[in-house]
């Protein structure tokens, strides 16, 4: 039994998975008849909140080259950047090595456009954008039933959670008239965050990673000429990008440890070895990217725990590095004295006569030492708060209420198998209930970068596109 005569998938989110998810699946299901809704408020099917950002200053942080959507043909976004007529009408992404690192807006209109012609080129799919969001899903006989916040209603065999980042945590230290004040910017990523920090403002901006890079090159390009201070407990910057060839070097999953431990002096001896054959270290964290999944999933749950809380800011500096044009941005200003890295932990933060006064504890003093420092304005740049994801989103929360799904031991997003299936509060995987994307990688590991990211949403949609051969879809999802 079916919702309808044609089976009908329900993605909600159309950022970057979403629509990567779709596309695979359109592509895996070849000329089998789907109707395939996507919910996603924003114009663009793909840009998400990564991808949407129209701040010129906003890059990629991978070459264009390395951009892969489709594992068979890795560069294919960087052709169509140059062959459209995106490159000419952006010089500035185009380094001296001929490399380009496109403005991230211009990758959301890329991936928009992938799937909207796979669409065209099957017109046994049916799709349907539905600009809203989904405000409940409940079981139905045959699938489940979604209820939109626009009050629409319909139905679907299966479903596809593939929600955005939440906004960054609430930071503990700062005080409640502090948060409220117009300066403190909780969320980076709206739209205009940084329109009330003024020219000659001095700005605190807790966390050092690319947020904090994108947050200082915006401000300069707006005219901004005050000081900034990018405070983090080690103080760990995004590493450049090298401008040597970097091909994967180490095979960490042909005999996966379960040691965090042990796989940490298997990278530095194999760090040392590239270095011996004059190869950059960046070979040897290609390699942990493509096998990161074999190697995660091989890790003990202590082991995984270990890793999170102590490896993971010195994995992110090296795994996310930096675009050449934002990493110019922050060496000049290091240069001219107008950006410090602050390697400290923030003990509070309040007002003090209209301006923000920040106790700062200096990384190495073992807390005996203490620092006050003043700031016009403050920006939260600590991530999207993951582990709270569900209490965030009301979807997630009104899933979790019903005991259709939980949130995975180390507070990385959703509990799934290995299926993606969501499991429920019972233990057990709820049928016809998936998740794509970043919040499955408690199970998955690294799924945030590409080409990482669009792995698992593969991985999904040519499993679910053999299910949707199934004459019963409800029972065997």
């Amino acid at each position: 039994m079916v919702v309808n005569e044609v089976p009908r998938l329900a993605v909600v989110g159309g950022g970057f998975c979403g629509a990567a998810f779709a596309l695979h699946l359109i592509r895996a299901c070849g000329r089998v008849p789907l109707a395939l809704d996507i919910y996603e408020p924003r114009a663009l099917l793909g840009a998400g909140l990564a991808y949407s950002s129209e701040d010129p200053e906003h890059r990629i942080n991978v070459a264009a080259a390395r951009m892969a959507v489709f594992a068979e043909d890795p560069t294919h976004f960087d052709r169509w950047f140059r062959e459209t007529g995106e490159a000419a009408r952006d010089p500035a992404a185009l380094v001296a090595d001929g490399r380009a690192y496109p403005r991230r807006a211009v990758f959301g209109r890329y991936v928009d456009g992938l799937l909207r012609t796979a669409v065209k080129a099957v017109p046994e799919v049916a799709l349907r954008h539905l600009r809203t969001r989904v405000a409940e899903i409940a079981p139905h006989p045959a699938g489940f039933r979604l209820r939109a916040e626009d009050g629409t209603e319909s139905a679907a065999n299966l479903v596809v959670l593939s929600p955005g980042h939440p906004a960054p945590q609430r930071l503990p230290f700062v005080a409640a008239e502090a948060e409220a004040h117009p300066r403190f910017i909780a969320d980076p990523w709206r739209a205009d965050a940084l329109a009330a920090i003024r020219p000659d403002d001095a700005v605190l901006i807790i966390g050092t990673g690319l947020t904090m890079a994108d947050i200082v090159a915006s401000l300069r390009a707006r005219g901004h000429a005050g000081p900034i201070a990018a405070v983090s407990r080690r103080g760990l910057t995004p590493r450049p990008r090298t401008t040597l060839p970097v091909e994967a070097l180490g095979s960490f999953d042909r005999v996966p440890t379960a040691s965090a431990a042990e796989l940490l002096h298997r990278v530095r001896r194999a760090v040392k070895a590239a270095a011996a054959q004059g190869r950059p270290w960046e070979c040897v964290v290609d390699a942990l990217r493509q096998q990161g999944m074999t190697v995660w999933q091989a890790l003990s749950p202590a082991s995984r725990r270990r890793f999170l809380r102590h490896l993971r800011p010195w994995w992110d500096a090296h795994r996310y590095q930096i675009a050449p044009q934002l990493d110019q941005v922050l060496i000049e200003n290091q240069v001219r004295d107008k950006l410090a890295i602050v390697r400290a932990t923030v003990e509070t933060l309040r007002l003090h006569e209209g301006r923000f006064r920040a106790v700062l504890l200096p990384r190495g003093t073992g807390g005996f030492s203490r620092e006050e420092r003043h700031f016009d304005a403050v920006v939260n740049c600590t991530g999207p708060d993951q582990g709270k994801v569900i209490e965030k989103n009301p979807l997630l929360r009104s899933l979790a209420g019903r005991g259709l799904l939980r949130a995975d031991p180390l507070g990385l997003g959703i509990a799934v198998d290995q299926q993606a299936r969501v499991i429920g509060s019972d233990g057990r995987a709820a049928r016809g209930l998936f998740v794509a994307g970043p919040l499955a990688r408690g199970t998955f590991g690294e799924l945030m970068g590409l080409p990482q990211v669009s792995t698992q949403p593969e991985r999904l949609a040519q499993y679910l596109a053999d299910l949707l051969g199934a004459t019963d879809l409800a029972a065997t999802a």
